[in-house]
């Protein structure tokens, strides 16, 4: 544990090889270089799954996110970091791995909208990282992202998946320009996520959550929510308080270090980790075997 960056966490980084070690690269990024923007840019990634009708709707009836916020964003979180920092390999990985496939075997949920969940997890850290981030990736470690969440597309059972970034651009460009438009279900479910992120601040502060958002958001996903885009001030504000956190963060950090699940705070669970096995909603763990 630490303040100061490791200036071997980026040797390590360069000499390794994504290909084969895509792994360990991920590990790295989200453990040490990056797990604030990592943690942001995951945030937004549930954000791009509201827009599509179909996907909001399946949300909306399980009544999760509308009435276990929290929970839903915590088990999610921890599920998602388990194998993010431990591998796909090791015992906890493969436990997290195989929750998350039997709390989605519940539900009927289509290919193409498991891929562009999966998509997400690759497209908006690289993207958030390159814009926000005290440092941009690099090629190899842009691979490894991809790599990595494409095997995680493979151990649940996906097909079709790309096999590049530039595949899966095609394939994400074709998905929204098909499925992305307004419905009253993206509204109700982005204003959830609103309120969960709401109830981490005090209230004078949580009127700015929702600008926020629809400032860091694009065109496309605003319009899905019937979000306006914020003032041109407020958006140049917060530009500006992004860039300037690039500073510091090239040589210390303001977040443990590095960032484990074990250390993170997870708001559900104020008193210590569940098992893997407990992660997910309480009526669906009711009918798991024992």
């Amino acid at each position: 544990m630490g303040l100061f960056r490791n200036p071997a966490v980026r040797r390590e980084l360069q000499q390794l090889d994504p290909e084969l070690d895509f792994q360990r690269m991920v590990q790295l990024l989200v453990g040490y270089e990056f797990p604030f923007d990592t943690q942001r840019a995951l945030e937004l990634a549930l954000f791009h799954t509201y827009a599509n009708p179909r996907t909001s709707a399946l949300l909306v009836r399980t009544g999760e996110f509308e009435r276990h916020g929290q929970k839903r964003y915590d088990d999610t979180a921890i599920l998602i970091s388990w194998f993010m920092q431990y591998g796909l390999n090791t015992e906890t990985g493969l436990r997290a791995i195989t929750q998350m496939n039997r709390i989605h075997g519940h539900y009927r949920i289509l290919n193409d909208d498991f891929l562009i969940v999966l998509s997400t997890f690759i497209f908006y850290p690289i993207n958030w990282i390159n814009r926000y981030g005290w440092r941009t990736l690099t090629p190899a470690e842009e691979r490894a992202f991809f790599l990595f969440f494409r095997e995680v597309g493979q151990r649940m059972n996906l097909t079709n998946i790309p096999q590049s970034l530039e595949e899966l651009r095609t394939f994400t460009d074709a998905y929204e320009a098909e499925h992305f438009r307004y419905d009253e279900v993206n509204r109700r479910l982005a204003d959830a996520t609103v309120r969960i992120v709401e109830g981490w601040l005090p209230k004078p502060l949580r009127f700015g959550v929702q600008p926020v958002f629809a400032a860091l958001i694009n065109d496309k996903l605003r319009e899905a929510f019937g979000y306006e885009r914020p003032p041109g001030w407020f958006c140049g504000l917060l530009e500006g308080a992004l860039w300037l956190r690039k500073i510091p963060l090239r040589w210390i950090t303001f977040k443990p270090y590095p960032t484990l699940v074990e250390n993170t705070l997870h708001r559900s669970y104020r008193n210590g980790l569940p098992a893997v096995e407990a992660l997910g909603p309480t009526k669906l763990l009711q009918k798991q075997p024992r």
